[in-house]
């Protein structure tokens, strides 16, 4: 997992480059689905096979609308260009979409997409070693046994030690820690400065009391493949020296990482895997030896984090995959449910973990959890338009993993029985422990069409905690705008706005978008309308004036908000 503490994230944002202008002889937008709304009444409209025109009523009295073009579709990857044309003008095609520039994905973010990818295809890059010709020699007993390891034991391990895993490294380490659920062993090559005995207890006694039971609780069990009863830490310099001093300063570094291979049933003969359910760290580097340097109160602050992320992805391969014989889930959505795994993590720390949470104070213990979460989601409010909900090439910007973490926080907020954390916890368990992955996942399990829920969604991004809207346009856990806004006052440069979404606003008869849409994500317009006004029309086309492909489920949603 990338890792990047609060205050080295940068607030860059890259945006699709819009045009706007007029156009002689366009055909005007008529046979539209007409539209009457009370305030807060809303609508999803289909404009794959409904003309893609919507109709406004005249009205005596001041009204405005929060209109959102979107790509509803379930299909990762799925975008298209598209002009938003107030009554009958059309505007020209937009300039190509701008490409993003990459600078969120570091060598330690595609590191992390290339696990996943691993984990939901079931292939890293390498295939399994063949048999050997010869009997098998059964293992040590000082390598594999069943029951936990014993303190101050050693084992080698094979560790990762490429950013493709084109090359595994021996590492021998010993037992520093043990608890019940977890054994923390560290490299004997580890630099000196490293955490004492002290120390290592004190974070194995995070990861065994409170954050195992967090995501085991929310998730299900994860597997026990090699009968020692324990997931094993293996904090070894193989993990820091995966990315440079210069590209830790310049993009993050791996703080840790879960690798499937460990675990699939197709590797394991093949000596690179360790045959047990291991998560992999950093050791502390005061000095920086191995490559930026790592104090041990750092490790204290950032391992818990980056353990229940990763410790999600190890439960989710066990139920998917080994439990149900399938593939793994994709990735936006394991990531999504990770990144949710964090936030629980946070209100571990609170008196009602439940509680509608209403600030996030940067360095505290919970805050320290999801303040991440929270950063990304900024990053995805700030710029729906230049960003998936459901992206193709792995886990996405850090912004996309900040919107599937609101869309699993809002789905859980939704369709969970209650509001107390046993139910939150029933239903995720019900998205993890299932041979549905995706869309189809979500789908199954809340009893509604992905488009549906995806379209209510985008417009909750806006309503959130307003208060004013019907229930089911409602993050009920958060209270965003009182959130971000005191992030703004903590850290102004991360979070300049004191909320990220900020719509166009235009009259509705002289609305004139164009722009992207990416699976998923929606552009946010607020319309407006004088007393008086005879009505209006929106028009959603591709730049050429035809209909969106209906394949991409493109939706105008429409809520009446005065």
């Amino acid at each position: 997992m990338l890792q990047r503490p609060l205050w080295w994230l940068t607030g860059t944002i890259w945006l699709v480059a819009c045009s706007s202008g007029t156009e002689p002889g366009i055909r005007p937008c008529t046979g539209g689905i007409p539209v009457n709304l009370a305030v807060t009444q809303y609508v999803s409209l289909d404009a794959g096979v409904d003309s893609g025109c919507v109709e406004f009523p005249a009205t005596s009295s001041i009204v405005e609308y929060l209109v959102v073009p979107q790509l509803a579709t379930g299909t990762p990857g799925q975008m298209t260009s598209f002009v938003l044309g107030g009554d009958t003008i059309r505007p020209p095609a937009p300039a190509p979409p701008v490409a993003m520039t990459g600078a969120e994905e570091g060598s330690a973010e595609r590191f992390h997409t290339f696990l996943r990818i691993g984990d939901e295809r079931r292939s890293w890059g390498f295939a399994p070693e063949p048999p050997p010709r010869s009997p098998v020699i059964a293992p040590s007993p000082a390598v594999i046994t069943a029951g936990p390891p014993a303190l101050n034991s050693l084992r080698t391990f094979m560790a990762c030690a490429k950013l493709d895993c084109s090359r595994f490294d021996k590492v021998g380490a010993r037992v520093r820690a043990l608890k019940s659920k977890v054994a923390i062993y560290v490299d004997t090559l580890a630099p000196a400065g490293g955490p004492d005995s002290t120390a290592l207890d004190s974070i194995a006694k995070v990861f065994d009391q409170r954050l195992y039971a967090v995501d085991t609780a929310a998730f299900g069990r994860e597997s026990d493949i090699d009968s020692n009863t324990v997931v094993l830490v293996l904090m070894t310099n193989v993990v820091n020296k995966l990315v440079t001093a210069s590209e830790c300063d310049k993009t993050g570094f791996v703080a840790g990482f879960f690798f499937g291979a460990d675990l699939d049933p197709a590797f394991r003969n093949d000596s690179r895997s360790n045959k047990g359910e291991v998560f992999y760290s950093v050791v502390a580097d005061p000095q920086g030896t191995l490559s930026c340097s790592h104090t041990v109160a750092e490790i204290q602050a950032f391992l818990p984090v980056t353990f229940v992320h990763e410790f999600q992805h190890m439960i989710s391969f066990n139920q998917h995959v080994l439990v149900r014989g399938g593939s793994g889930e994709v990735l936006w959505l394991n990531e999504g449910f990770s990144h949710y795994a964090e936030e629980l993590g946070g209100r571990s720390y609170e008196t009602n973990p439940a509680a509608r949470l209403t600030d996030c104070t940067i360095g505290t213990a919970n805050c320290r959890f999801y303040a991440g979460d929270l950063l990304n989601a900024y990053k995805y409010l700030d710029s729906t338009q230049s960003h998936f909900l459901l992206p193709t090439a792995g886990i996405g910007t850090l912004g996309e993993r900040g919107a599937a973490w609101l869309f699993v926080r809002y789905v859980v907020d939704r369709y969970a029985a209650g509001a107390t954390t046993a139910q939150w916890n029933t239903f995720s368990r019900s998205l993890v422990q299932t041979s549905s992955t995706g869309a189809q996942n979500i789908a199954a399990v809340t009893g509604a069409p992905f488009a549906q829920v995806v379209s209510r969604w985008a417009l909750t991004n806006w309503m959130t905690d307003d208060g004013s809207g019907p229930p089911e346009l409602r993050y009920d856990s958060w209270a965003l705008h009182s959130v971000f806004s005191s992030l703004s006052s903590q850290r102004p440069t991360l979070f300049p706005h004191a909320f990220p979404l900020i719509p166009t606003v235009s009259v509705g008869r002289d609305v004139d978008l164009s722009s992207t849409l990416r699976a998923g994500s929606g552009v946010y317009l607020r319309a407006t309308q004088a007393a008086g006004d005879p009505g209006f029309t929106v028009h959603l086309t591709t730049p050429s004036g035809a209909l969106i492909n209906p394949a991409y489920v493109p939706r105008v949603n429409v809520i009446r908000l005065q």
